[in-house]
């Protein structure tokens, strides 16, 4: 089965551990350990657009660098393209499997500034006009029923009126961003399509649009953010930050969010958000799929209820694949999901899904045969770690064969059908090792607390070209005192370029020479830029250059004292008024010999190579 068909993986896999993503592996949960044949995208859940942490295969490599107007988005539909052509060329009767997810509209909202000038005012309404318009469209459209419901505002939100006209000015921009970032996609995967129709595939090629990312995200808080690493590492943003970088937004100035009512507002009809996994704002997401003239009802609609797990099942029984029950030897799990494809030519067909339980972070659901239960956590998705009792949480019961948006809470009418559908979720809850429940969000976001090849470790010792190691796998100096010592040989002419760094232009640090200059920046979160710098260059031959870093202590998020020295004597010395204390990168690395991502100072340009020799470089942690 392996070899009856090509495929190839593209964009977004968020599939794989964070401390597996490494140059070491292990590589049996990327992309090509789980069946793909080819793979060029990024891992995590986001990356730069315009400057992504890129793998091919198993291999980190650079973006391009030679083309200002990069983006990931149409680098990636090259990528397919090119493979499908590839395939179709060499073996064109030999059918291929293309998975591409992009990362949109995932943040950063990173978008060409011609495409977000299009939506140039269209969002001067506010989000709750727009939900209001939004709802008559789909009404008008038929992809909601006539006596759906619109759900009111959360109280967590704010009117649209009650802000100020600065407040609305922002707020009306990152819309037109996300907007921009969006329709820039759509284009793009239509370029793709149009690829596969002109070498005559396209009605013989099963097509799955799925659109949305678990809902859309509130996770930008209530103003949203010119970068998301403030809000991982509670960082605010003031109004005055916001509109000095308002021009910038979507370009590679910033790694932006939009305000969580704009997520509320692109969830109509429903209550709330991605990570609200209680409610449909937080799990349902339009499917669109083509197949030539296999599907009839061209166009059609319709509405059974599925979960993205049925994709699997669909395309096996379209394509006529019978599941393995071994590979290599191994039984395999049986494969959970209900095929669509009896929905194909039958829009009235009852929905073979009987059942489904939705969780994460604590917010559950339970779907049984047109009914659901929901219990919704209390913490929203800008939040960090709250205190809350499980038991404690109230339950809403919603029949949505008649209440399409769950705009109607039944439990109090309906107790019995209620605490029976409880005892569901419990019961699937076991059989699919969702207990214990966990609603921790700053813990599981700690690459600290998991497995790792720096974990245990005090002392680690780096040699040039160890360049791409993702946070997960890098030795932790957040919170803590440390010491990073260079062994150089400097020539004649002097040496510039990136000893060690981590992270990059919206929050990290790095230890250089600028001008033969000991150098150290600590950047906090594009906000501040703490620079220790030596007046004395280096001289030329073998030199040993340190930093070393007192942390004050007492608090996560604490400063200290940084220290330069040039074979043991103490050449500059300085205050880091404050650090990060819970991520300093979502899709930078750590480099050693040259910065492979984005620069932490302005001063100097990437890769910042040194030039030099490096011999090695070893850090300690204190």
């Amino acid at each position: 089965m392996q070899n009856a068909r090509n495929t190839a993986a593209f964009g977004k896999w968020h599939n794989t551990p964070d401390y597996e993503t490494s140059a070491v592996g292990s590589f049996d949960r990327w992309p090509t350990g789980l069946g793909f044949e080819y793979f060029y995208g990024f891992l995590g859940g986001d990356t730069n657009q315009w400057s992504p942490a890129l793998v091919e295969n198993t291999k980190r490599i650079a973006p391009p660098t030679n083309n200002p107007d990069y983006h990931l988005t149409p680098d990636l539909v090259d990528h397919a393209i090119a493979w499908i052509h590839s395939q179709q060329s060499i073996a064109p009767d030999k059918p291929f499997f293309t998975y591409l997810a992009t990362g949109v509209t995932h943040a950063p909202h990173h978008a060409p500034k011609a495409w977000i000038d299009k939506y140039q005012g269209k969002f001067d309404q506010g989000w709750d006009k727009l939900r209001e318009e939004t709802f008559v469209r789909q009404k008008q459209l038929g992809v909601i029923p006539a006596n759906a419901q619109l759900t009111p505002r959360p109280k967590e939100l704010p009117a649209w009126d009650s802000l100020s006209p600065d407040d609305q000015k922002i707020y009306a921009h990152e819309m037109e961003v996300f907007a921009g970032f969006l329709a820039y996609t759509d284009h793009e995967v239509g370029r793709l399509i149009n690829a596969i129709d002109q070498i005559g595939e396209l009605d013989n090629t099963l097509v799955f649009y799925i659109v949305g990312d678990n809902g859309a995200s509130a996770e930008g808080g209530l103003a949203g953010s010119v970068n998301e690493l403030k809000v991982f590492n509670k960082v605010p943003e003031s109004r005055e930050q916001l509109l000095a970088s308002l021009n910038d937004l979507g370009s590679p100035k910033t790694f932006n969010h939009y305000h969580a009512a704009w997520a509320w507002a692109g969830t109509t009809p429903f209550q709330w958000t991605k990570q609200i996994a209680s409610h449909f704002g937080g799990t349902r997401n339009p499917l669109i799929i083509a197949w030539g003239d296999r599907i009839k009802d061209q166009g059609g609609l319709r509405s059974q209820f599925h979960h993205v797990i049925d994709i699997t099942p669909t395309i096996f029984e379209a394509a006529g694949i019978t599941a393995p029950t071994k590979v290599n030897g191994v039984k395999q799990q049986k494969i959970e999901g209900t095929s669509l494809v009896y929905t194909f030519n039958d829009p009235e067909a009852a929905s073979e899904r009987k059942t489904q339980y939705f969780e994460m972070f604590g917010n559950r659901a339970i779907y049984n045969n047109g009914w659901i239960a929901a219990a919704r956590h209390p913490r929203l998705p800008w939040q960090g770690t709250i205190n809350a009792d499980f038991e404690k949480y109230p339950w809403e019961l919603y029949n949505i064969e008649e209440d399409f948006s769950e705009a109607n809470d039944l439990a109090s009418e309906n107790p019995e059908k209620l605490e029976k559908l409880q005892k569901l979720f419990l019961s699937e809850a076991r059989k699919h090792k969702v207990l214990p429940l966990d609603d921790r969000l700053s813990e599981r976001f700690d690459v600290q607390i998991r497995p790792s090849p720096a974990a245990g470790r005090t002392t680690f010792t780096y040699y040039s070209g160890a360049v791409s190691i993702p946070e997960g796998s890098a030795p932790s100096l957040k919170n803590k005192s440390f010491s990073i010592t260079a062994d150089v040989e400097i020539p004649e002419s002097g040496a510039e370029g990136v000893l060690l760094t981590q992270g990059g232009r919206f929050a990290g640090w790095g230890f250089f020479l600028e001008d033969s200059k000991p150098t150290y920046v600590y950047n906090f979160a594009n906000s501040e830029r703490y620079i220790i710098q030596s007046s004395e260059k280096l001289a030329s031959g073998k030199s040993t250059i340190k930093f070393n870093f007192d942390y004050d202590g007492g608090e996560v998020g604490a400063g200290g004292i940084g220290k330069l020295f040039i074979n043991d004597q103490q050449v500059a010395e300085g205050r880091i008024e404050k650090t990060l204390p819970y991520r300093l990168a979502l899709n930078e690395t750590f480099d050693v010999g040259r910065d492979t991502g984005t620069p932490i100072v302005e001063t100097y340009q990437v890769p910042f190579a040194f030039t030099g020799n490096l011999q090695k470089v070893t850090l300690n942690l204190k």
